[in-house]
């Protein structure tokens, strides 16, 4: 059997024949495998999504209720059958909730990996190797110049920052979904038990957070009369605001950037940051080159990101590769949402981009359903063992 027979590129997106659903799609579908919930992966509007119930629930919260018309969680590991092919979806470390899907089908296995890294993250499930003869992956990072250090580690930078400069507040650019709480996290664990303060743009999913079960302790959201007291404090905010006038009202703050485009010092120099902090949620180079020989996959798909650095890679390994050469997909840092209104919350979406069927909805009529989950939402149906 042929890779192409189960899985394809297609305008909207990956697609999966025999199964009639796209992966991530970049517009509106019939039905959506969703592997996480950053805006270039997971869009409104999709008839029916399936994602893990993490994901569904950061969707909702980011999108409103009615993003889409139906949806069908998939816990890890579950597996659904959707027309002769058996799905399950497996952790992929990125950011919580985030899955690889496996695509299972006339003896041959398939996984769409999504976004994923190796290294530990406190708030999100641990990365599963998942044996398959076909592995689409990710390659943001797929250059050897990215080799990435300990968060942990550049965490305690952050604090000691802090400690040198208590007169100043330490504005932190980070991802408003996953980074920011995963540096939250960090901090508690290095010993940070103040208060962190949140762009607006931030509260909602780290309610979502807490909701699902994350402790990340005190947080307050800033406020504009707030700034000039705010010395020595840490701040969280999307990296968008760092070059808008919300952070500009600080007097004299420390600008500090945490992604993986900090091993970059000269991109740090051209936007000011004055502490980069090498902190990512994508695989770095060796881990790239790692997680595609421990799935012993004999053919190696490779999509947004540095496609043709590690596409060489793997033929100089003996490996079937090919650059899928998908758009639509952003690096991380660069294409954050906008930042929301300094004293709201994050932006939901408007009627326009939610599903056709839902925008009529309300909101208990989108999350619930008379009918047999299987058929309502347009899947498959659960196979797992109890």
């Amino acid at each position: 059997m042929r890779p192409e027979d189960l899985l394809v590129p297609t305008p909207q997106g990956l697609y999966c024949p025999p199964a009639d659903c796209h992966i991530d799609p970049m517009r509106p579908v019939a039905r959506a495998l969703v592997t996480h919930g950053h805006a270039d992966h997971a869009r409104p509007g999709n008839e029916a999504v399936m994602a893990t119930p993490e994901t569904l629930a950061i969707m909702a919260a980011r999108y409103g209720e009615a993003f889409c018309a139906t949806r069908q969680p998939a816990p890890y590991g579950a597996k659904t059958k959707i027309n002769d092919v058996t799905v399950s979806f497996h952790p992929a470390g990125h950011v919580l909730g985030a899955a690889q899907i496996l695509f299972e089908w006339k003896g041959f296995r398939a996984v769409v990996s999504g976004d994923y890294k190796r290294q530990g993250d406190p708030t999100a499930a641990p990365f599963e190797v998942v044996p398959c003869d076909l592995f689409v992956t990710e390659a943001t990072f797929g250059l050897p110049v990215f080799r990435h250090p300990d968060a942990a580690d550049e965490v305690a930078k952050l604090i000691d920052s802090v400690e040198l400069f208590p007169e100043r507040a330490h504005l932190v650019g980070a991802y408003s979904l996953g980074k920011a709480q995963r540096l939250m996290k960090l901090l508690r664990l290095r010993g940070w038990d103040r208060p962190i303060h949140l762009h607006g743009a931030m509260v909602r999913v780290t309610e979502t957070y807490r909701d699902l079960g994350i402790d990340l302790g005190e947080t307050a959201q800033v406020k504009a009369a707030d700034r000039k007291e705010l010395a020595g404090a840490i701040v969280l905010c999307p990296p968008s605001a760092l070059r808008e006038l919300w952070a500009r009202k600080f007097p004299d703050p420390v600008t500090v950037a945490a992604s993986g485009w900090m091993r970059v010092r000269a991109r740090a120099r051209q936007k000011g940051v004055e502490l980069p902090l090498v902190v990512s949620d994508h695989a770095d180079w060796d881990d790239l080159r790692q997680t595609i020989l421990d799935t012993g996959a004999g053919e190696i798909w490779v999509t947004h990101g540095e496609e043709d650095a590690l596409v060489h890679w793997c033929t100089t390994a003996g490996l079937q590769a090919r650059p899928l050469r998908l758009v639509g997909y952003g690096d991380e840092g660069e294409t954050d949402e906008p930042a929301a209104p300094e004293e709201g919350g994050e932006s939901v979406i408007p009627a326009e981009g939610r599903s056709p069927q839902s925008r009529d909805r309300k909101p208990d009529e989108a999350l619930d359903s008379d009918d047999d989950p299987g058929s309502s939402l347009r899947f498959g149906r659960d196979d797992a063992a109890p």
